[in-house]
C-alpha cells in the first residue's frame, strides 16, 4: 500500500542546523531532517488559537477533557485498561487498526494515523540510523489510539488523545486551554490543588498519575507484556503528549535522575513526533519488512491489549 498525499517531502540531507531560504517554509536540523513551518492547513503548528475548520472542534475537545480528567476517573482508567483482557494481536496488526483513527484534538493533521506513525518513524531513521529502537518507539508510540474503536470500548476522544498532565496536583497554568480546569472536581480539592499536591519533590514521574489517554496505555500493554525497548522508549511513549514538561518546562519539581536524562531523548522524538505531520508519500509495503523485524526484536510476537 502506498500513501499518496499531495505536497513537498519534507525530508533533507542537509547535515547543519540552516535556513534553507527566506522564502522557503522549512527549516533543516539535526543530520537532515526539514522543519515545515506551516501544518498541514497551512497554520504554525500547535497554533491554538490559528482559524481553520478544525479549531472549533479542538477547543471544545479540551474543554471536556480539563472537566472530565479528574484523579478518580484516570485511577478507574487504569485500573479498568490494566487487565489487558480486550485483544490478543500484533503491533503490525495495531498499526493497521489506525487507519480507522483521526485525533480531533490534533490542530495540524487530519489524516489517518498511520501515516502519522509512519512519518515519524521515517524521519527519526533517517537522522539516527544505528538507534533502531528509537525507529520502532516513532512508529508505536500512538498505538494507544485504539481506545478509540469499538473493541476497545470506544472511548470518547478526550478521553484517548490531547496534551496529556498530571493529575493529583495543581494544573499547570501552562496547559492547553487551561480555562476549562476550573470545572473539573479536583479544582478546588485541597488535596489536589497545591504545586505538589499528592506527591513530593523529585518523586519521580513513574509515581505520578497522568491524565488518561493512548500514552498510558500503550505503556502499560509495552510493559505488561514485557518490551525489551530502553528506558528512554518508554518514558518516549508514556510522555510524548505531556507538552507542559517538555515544551513549556512545567512539573520539573518531580522529576528524579532517571526522567532528567530520559526527558533529553523525549525532546529529540518530539521534533519527529510534531513536525513530520505535513502531506508526504510513504509507501508503507517497502518499509513494512524493516519494521517487523523491529517489532520481532522487541516484543513478542502477539501482545494482550
Amino acid at each position: 500500500m502506498t500513501i499518496l498525499i499531495d505536497q513537498h517531502d519534507c525530508f533533507g540531507s542537509d547535515v547543519e542546523a540552516k535556513t534553507v531560504s527566506e522564502n522557503e517554509t522549512k527549516l533543516v536540523l539535526d543530520g537532515g531532517f526539514v522543519l515545515p513551518q506551516g501544518n498541514s492547513f497551512g497554520h504554525t503548528f500547535r497554533d491554538y488559537a490559528a482559524e481553520s475548520h478544525r479549531q472549533e472542534g479542538v477547543e471544545n475537545f479540551y474543554r471536556k477533557n480539563h472537566i472530565y480528567q479528574s484523579f478518580d476517573f484516570v485511577k478507574k482508567m487504569r485500573e479498568e485498561y490494566g487487565k489487558l483482557n480486550r485483544v490478543e494481536m500484533s503491533i503490525w496488526e495495531c498499526c493497521e487498526l489506525l487507519n480507522e483513527v483521526v485525533d480531533e484534538s490534533d490542530p495540524d493533521l487530519d489524516e489517518p494515523q498511520i501515516l502519522h506513525l509512519l512519518q515519524t518513524a521515517e524521519a527519526v531513521r533517517k537522522d539516527y540510523p544505528n538507534e533502531d529502537w528509537l525507529h520502532l518507539t516513532g512508529l508505536i508510540h500512538d498505538l494507544g489510539k485504539v481506545l478509540l474503536l469499538p473493541s476497545f470500548g470506544g472511548l470518547p476522544q478526550w478521553a484517548v488523545v490531547g496534551d496529556t498532565y498530571p493529575v493529583g496536583c495543581r494544573f499547570d497554568e501552562s496547559i492547553v486551554h487551561h480555562k476549562y480546569f476550573k470545572e473539573n472536581p479536583d479544582y478546588n480539592n485541597s488535596a489536589y490543588n497545591t504545586r505538589y499536591g499528592i506527591y513530593s519533590e523529585k518523586c519521580g514521574l513513574n509515581n505520578v498519575m497522568m491524565s488518561w489517554g493512548h500514552d498510558d496505555y500503550m505503556y502499560l500493554v509495552a510493559k505488561e507484556n514485557k518490551t525489551t525497548l530502553p528506558s528512554a522508549a518508554m518514558f518516549i511513549i508514556r510522555y510524548h503528549s505531556f507538552y507542559a514538561l517538555h515544551r513549556e518546562g512545567a512539573y520539573k519539581h518531580l522529576m528524579n535522575d532517571e526522567d532528567i536524562e530520559n526527558l533529553k531523548w523525549l525532546q529529540i522524538f518530539n521534533k519527529y513526533d510534531l513536525y513530520s505531520k505535513s502531506k508526504v508519500r510513504i509507501d508503507v509495503e517497502k518499509v513494512k519488512p524493516y519494521y517487523l523485524s523491529l517489532i520481532e526484536k522487541y516484543f513478542p510476537a502477539k501482545l494482550n491489549w
